[in-house]
């Protein structure tokens, strides 16, 4: 069996209902990243030891919030000796618009992903994009390299349309499927 993990950081508690119900499709391991940037040293070895690993973060100001930036960062650590080569990767972002340049966070997270020799998992759903489309629709915000998750400014992660949650989920179970191939 293999083993997937999810790290996010979240600033006001979105981003981490979206990595519970990712981790919960994956039956994946989840890890946050504090509010200092940091993990412990067993979150490293728990990443080391994955088969996948899903990023996921806020996005703030066009890209990741600098906690994650931070964890990023520091993952150069494990750069250094390929400690993360082969593993399959995915990602997810939040922010309070539509649109909010989430797009440009998954590029950056997918980059990070190359850096490691890793293998990008995309969200393989087609979009919810017909006229009779509503937000809860799975993907109806139009993504394809990983999820993309609206969720209001002015509420709590109860707030979140069912629809980016059930991409979400779909999301995590598609991760892990492909990483039980992929461990074989």
């Amino acid at each position: 069996m293999s083993q997937v993990s999810v790290i996010f950081h979240s600033g006001y508690g979105h981003t981490k209902k979206v990595a519970e119900i990712i981790a919960e499709g994956a039956n994946a391991k989840l890890i946050e990243v504090s509010s200092e940037g940091e993990i412990t040293d067993d979150d490293w070895q728990t990443l080391a030891d994955s088969d996948a690993i899903i990023f996921g973060t806020p996005t703030y100001m066009g890209g990741p919030s600098w906690q994650f930036k931070k964890f990023a960062d520091t993952s150069s650590k494990v750069w250094f000796n390929s400690g993360w080569g082969d593993k399959l990767f995915g990602g997810f972002s939040v922010s309070g618009s539509l649109n909010g340049d989430k797009q440009i966070t998954l590029t950056y997270l997918q980059t990070l992903a190359a850096q490691h020799g890793g293998l990008w998992v995309s969200l393989g759903m087609l979009p919810a994009n017909t006229s009779t489309s509503t937000r809860e629709d799975i993907n109806n915000l139009g993504g394809s390299a990983g999820v993309l998750v609206q969720a209001p400014t002015d509420a709590g992660a109860e707030a979140i349309p069912k629809g980016d949650l059930n991409t979400a989920k779909a999301y995590g179970e598609r991760v892990a499927k492909l990483a039980s191939k992929w461990a074989k």
